[in-house]
């Protein structure tokens, strides 16, 4: 790259901070890249991390040590927060997403990338001071929260499938009670996805007793990884029983009415963990 203005480095730094959250970038690797002095880029770096803090951006980390740098931190306000939740209520709202056994359609929401792009934005605020390995979920419909959390975390995703995949290898598989159906299923993850000790955060698109989620987690005591939170985009309230009891949501199902056509949709406990990360 040529020599750069300041008001370029800044143009480009950004950029490539923001393409590369979660992973330490050495002061060396900037100088290289602006043929400009450390100096000079800690002065950038400066100006940077005070645009990225005032405006809700995240936060930019001074790593000290000889295989230091700087690294950033996705964050979201609690203002920008709060506007994506109420922008899925009003989209999740329409009566004609009703589907039978109490569930939403919401595939719509799911394949539109830039939704998901602040979906996991918002997740990876909430877990950004938590050391996250790996991001779990199971085929189909998690795939792309998933994806655009690890995204976010700067980590792999691992998908959990319902059926042997033969170019995977060996595979873990383990029996597991759908909450809805109580049927007993099986879910399947390849012997290779997770190593002893992984720190792994476990999500999903669509909660109502927790049957998937809780096979998710139980799958995870095969590989003896650790869980470390888990996540749903919505969750169904009024269950009898819910097999999991510790979980961030982005919005709540309150009410349905199938016959009535009726829908209410509320904020999951989301903005609640994100007011609590305000400085």
């Amino acid at each position: 790259m040529k020599k750069l203005k300041r008001s370029g480095r800044l143009v480009d730094m950004t950029y490539f901070l923001l393409q590369h959250p979660h992973e330490v970038i050495s002061l060396s690797h900037f100088s290289l890249r602006y043929h400009s002095a450390k100096s000079s880029i800690s002065e950038d770096l400066v100006i940077v991390k005070e645009i990225f803090e005032e405006e809700g951006y995240g936060s930019l980390l001074t790593i000290p040590g000889a295989s230091g740098g700087v690294t950033f931190i996705p964050r979201m306000n609690n203002k920008d927060a709060t506007e994506l939740v109420d922008k899925l209520i009003s989209q999740l709202s329409d009566p004609e997403r009703i589907l039978p056994g109490g569930y939403l359609y919401m595939m719509d929401l799911l394949g539109n990338p830039r939704l998901m792009h602040e979906i996991g934005r918002l997740f990876a605020s909430v877990l950004a001071d938590k050391q996250i390995d790996a991001v779990l979920t199971v085929a189909t419909k998690g795939i792309p929260l998933a994806y655009a959390v690890g995204h976010y975390l700067d980590v792999p995703v691992r998908i959990v499938r319902r059926d042997l995949r033969v170019m995977e290898g060996s595979m873990v598989s383990i029996n597991y009670v759908s909450g809805s159906s109580k049927r007993v299923q099986t879910m399947t993850l390849a012997r290779r996805s997770l190593t002893p000790g992984a720190r792994v955060f476990v999500i999903d698109d669509f909660m109502k007793v927790g049957g998937t989620l809780k096979g998710m987690v139980d799958l995870l005591e095969e590989f003896d990884a650790d869980l470390v939170a888990v996540g749903v985009l919505t969750e169904s309230v009024g269950v009898e029983e819910r097999l999991i009891e510790d979980y961030i949501s982005i919005t709540r199902l309150s009410e349905m009415n199938i016959r009535d056509r009726t829908i209410k949709i509320e904020a999951g406990n989301v903005l609640d963990k994100v007011e609590n990360q305000q400085p």
